[in-house]
């Protein structure tokens, strides 16, 4: 009789077994520092296909933490023991406590079948939780570094706002020199540091002021903990620091599945390649080959496709440049890496790009753009110069001929002839005007010079006049309009005559110099400074070295000399006689 009841009470268990509901929150630990991450682990497991979830999981009240960060999984199995569907529903919660002591987690709520389950509320212990600090003296000026977005993937960028609370307004006006964080595993770009209008509603019967928003680029997964950002606040008395609070990212993984030439571009790109080279390509012959990337993201800190290695051409390191700005989602713009190229042989090469991938964090997928390609014909020495007409070789040598008068007031380069893809009388006509126009022009300069000799020879000598009336006479005699210089490096940079360029600015500084009656550049610079003032001298200064930096740079960028040429107009139409 006792072997029947132990039977059926088994029975009863088992037929039990296979329906029921169980859901369960546990916590990492019991303890924690003020540092730590409270991480909540909560179990939903419904044993039989009959069960069905009414509501979500619904949390206990957690307003003494911040949540930075969650996820959930879904599992569904069948017992091969007892042929029951299981659903197991697994979420977890990190957590930022904000106050120190002993706290209670709440029960969890799950509506199931009408039926409500709920866990048994217990409690955990936070020691020593980290609180804004204060700037000393500083009439309760506090500093607070606000992140909204906490969840992000690896290379996402975050907003963060710098607000300063105080009650008294006159302690915004304090506020200066902030310096924001730098640690290995972030990148921080500063979106703008105006100042917002003061708002009187803080709590606390506070005021609050926006002093910063920056962007934070996160380089590797996990939990990341963003530095204080640190002011200075100053009186007439004493200067004081002041930091803010420090913030924790939930920074997660990129998703499996990455493509292998993925690296680490994040956001919206586009990739493209073209030639910069107006000529034809021409075999050991330097062409210049630009990879454009545009997009936004983490577009300063990406790693760039480079040009993929090919027997057909060499190629040496880029030289970048960018132009971009913060965007609502990442840094945005375009970045263009400069490559000189040298083809290797003749006829048809293709010139391509590495492959190139990033991660979309808007659609949570791969995106994969491949390679970009660039065809180019390439011809020998020798097949340039057997495919251009005699008008061509007739341009060409009027140019080389008008290249040789030394001089910016003429601005024969102006008259420079342009390759045609066909015979043109009206061109042959011109240039054969101009030099019959030259060489007359120089039968009556020679003319006028024999008749201003024979009247000198005639008039009597003037009186010497005074020392002053002189030096007036000689400056009168070496003034050159620079205006002249100006149009001259216009057309210089047009056609990409960089070396004339720059001796051209040479000649130029020597003419304004010599205005001056000063042979040196110190000398210059010290003259500058006592009869224009320190801040036209500084200017000089900064413009000589400019000169310097682009004249001797490997690969000249046509926007650095258009720049460049507006600077030298500024200062020297400024100190010019």
């Amino acid at each position: 009789m006792q072997y029947r009841l132990i039977y059926i009470l088994f029975l009863l268990s088992s037929v039990i077994s296979y329906g029921q509901v169980n859901i369960s929150i546990d916590p990492d630990k019991n303890d924690y520092s003020g540092k730590d991450v409270v991480n909540l682990t909560i179990v939903l497991e419904m044993n039989g296909s009959e069960y069905n979830q009414q509501t979500p999981i619904r949390l206990p009240d957690l307003s003494k933490f911040n949540i930075i960060g969650s996820g959930s999984v879904n599992n569904t199995y069948i017992d091969p023991a007892t042929n029951t569907v299981i659903t197991q529903r697994v979420s977890q919660i990190a957590l930022e406590p904000k106050q120190k002591g002993k706290i209670k987690i709440g029960s969890v709520l799950v509506t199931v079948n009408n039926k409500i389950y709920k866990t048994e509320p217990f409690d955990i212990n936070i020691r020593d939780v980290e609180k804004k600090s204060v700037a000393n003296n500083s009439n309760d000026l506090y500093l607070n570094m606000e992140i909204e977005d906490r969840d992000v993937y690896q290379d996402q960028p975050t907003i963060a706002v710098l607000k300063a609370y105080s009650k008294n307004m006159d302690n915004f006006r304090k506020v200066k020199n902030i310096h924001l964080p730098k640690q290995n595993n972030i990148n921080v770009y500063p979106v703008s540091f105006t100042k917002s209008d003061i708002d009187p509603s803080a709590p606390g019967s506070m005021s609050s002021q926006i002093l910063a928003v920056f962007m934070i680029f996160p380089n590797e997964a996990g939990y990341v903990e963003v530095p204080s950002v640190s002011a200075s606040v100053s009186s007439y008395s004493n200067k004081n620091k002041v930091l803010s609070n420090k913030v924790k990212l939930n920074v997660k993984k990129l998703p499996e599945g990455s493509p292998e030439y993925f690296k680490n571009a994040v956001g919206n790109f586009n990739v493209s390649v073209y030639s910069a080279s107006k000529e034809k390509a021409e075999v050991k012959k330097p062409i210049n080959v630009v990879v454009k990337v545009t997009g936004e993201g983490n577009l300063s800190n990406m790693q760039l496709p480079t040009l993929e290695v090919s027997p057909d051409y060499d190629f040496f390191a880029p030289k970048i440049t960018s132009n971009v700005a913060p965007g609502t989602t990442g840094i945005k713009g375009e970045i263009l890496a400069n490559y000189i190229v040298i083809p290797k042989k003749a006829g048809e090469i293709a010139i391509k790009t590495e492959q190139f991938a990033f991660f979309n964090p808007a659609s949570k997928e791969y995106v994969d753009l491949g390679q970009k390609i660039l065809a180019l014909n390439t011809f020998s020495h020798d097949q340039i110069m057997e495919s251009r007409t005699t008008v061509e070789k007739v341009n060409e040598y009027t140019n080389s001929f008008l290249e040789t008068v030394n001089t910016p007031v003429l601005k024969t380069t102006s008259f420079k002839v342009k390759e045609k893809s066909k015979f043109n009388w009206n061109v042959l006509l011109t240039n054969v005007g101009i030099l019959l126009g030259l060489f007359i022009a120089y039968l009556v300069f020679k003319s006028w010079q024999k008749k201003r000799t024979l009247v000198k020879e005639t008039v009597s000598e003037k009186s010497l006049g005074s020392v002053a009336e002189a030096e007036n006479e000689i400056r009168e005699r070496l003034k050159t309009d620079i205006s002249d210089y100006f149009s001259y490096l216009e057309n210089l940079k047009d056609n990409a005559d960089y070396n004339k360029f720059f001796a051209t600015i040479d000649e130029l500084d020597s003419e304004v110099r010599n205005q001056y009656f000063q042979s040196s550049d110190e000398d210059f610079k010290a003259f500058l400074e006592n009869y224009k003032g320190a801040s036209v001298a500084e200017e000089y200064r900064n413009l000589f070295q400019r000169i310097q930096i682009e004249k001797f740079a490997p690969v000249k960028s046509p926007e650095g000399i258009n720049e460049l040429l507006h600077a030298i107009v500024n200062l020297y139409s400024k100190i010019s006689k």
